[in-house]
């Protein structure tokens, strides 16, 4: 092969590879730009069937930056403990969300505040609860308990079965969610949806486990949670109202 056929050759690789990238990046780039930057989410929850409280969640993105906030208030008898308040804060990327701080309150009591703040530079999470603060390796992708349905909103779940190292402030650990079915038509009192239906219930039933359906023409925001717990009560949050600029 002569020089010259040669040097073309290596300049054809590279502009293919540099095409490709670029490809790459610009579908991360619509996905990001498409979502909307503000939302708001209203849940009525029911807990074994009965209700008792409504919740309310926001997201909002200024430039590159993300807040989000999600308050609880109890009805009835579970208004006196108070708001249950999650705050997440951080960096909208080319990989969805990374979270900088993270916390949570339950009404005035101190004793129930958790923190969580994130130091990417590093790869350390550090977590304070009940004045003990605790620092672990921070596993990449990593979301808070606040973040992680948003996460969906940027970059849906495609396969079968979707991970995701979460932490609630408290400890960091791998949630693995699998989809159980597609296209689901979903009525509730927020409208009809289309819905994705992802688990992570474990095989024996341990407790802890969560569901969610996904509304897919609506950035796969949240439209029904259901939360089993180890005492065995089961919470179901529903979509009331849906808000998106």
């Amino acid at each position: 092969m002569k020089p010259q056929r040669l040097w073309c050759s290596i300049k054809d690789i590279v502009k293919f590879v540099l095409i490709g990238f670029l490809a790459s990046f610009l579908v991360i780039a619509n996905i990001a730009f498409a979502a909307p930057k503000n939302v708001t989410l209203t849940y009525q929850a029911t807990r074994n069937g009965k209700p008792f409280a409504k919740v309310t969640e926001t997201f909002k993105q200024t430039g590159d930056q993300y807040e989000i906030e999600s308050v609880t208030e109890g009805v009835g008898l579970a208004a006196l403990f108070g708001k249950r308040i999650l705050k997440s804060e951080g960096l909208v990327t080319a990989e969805g969300l990374q979270p900088r701080h993270f916390e949570q309150h339950q009404g005035d009591n101190e004793k129930k505040t958790v923190y969580a703040d994130f130091d990417w530079i590093v790869n350390q999470l550090s977590m304070k609860n009940k004045g003990n603060l605790t620092t672990e390796p921070l596993a990449k992708g990593t979301q808070d308990v606040a973040s992680f349905p948003y996460q969906w909103m940027l970059f849906p779940p495609k396969s079968d079965e979707v991970s995701l190292p979460i932490t609630t402030g408290k400890k960091q650990r791998v949630y693995s969610y699998k989809i159980v079915e597609r296209d689901v038509s979903l009525t509730v009192d927020a409208g009809q949806f289309n819905t994705i239906h992802l688990s992570n219930a474990s095989e024996n039933g341990g407790g802890n486990e969560k569901e969610f359906w996904l509304a897919v023409e609506h950035f796969n925001l949240p439209v029904k949670i259901i939360m089993r717990e180890e005492s065995g009560a089961i919470i179901e949050q529903t979509l009331t109202s849906i808000d998106m600029q």
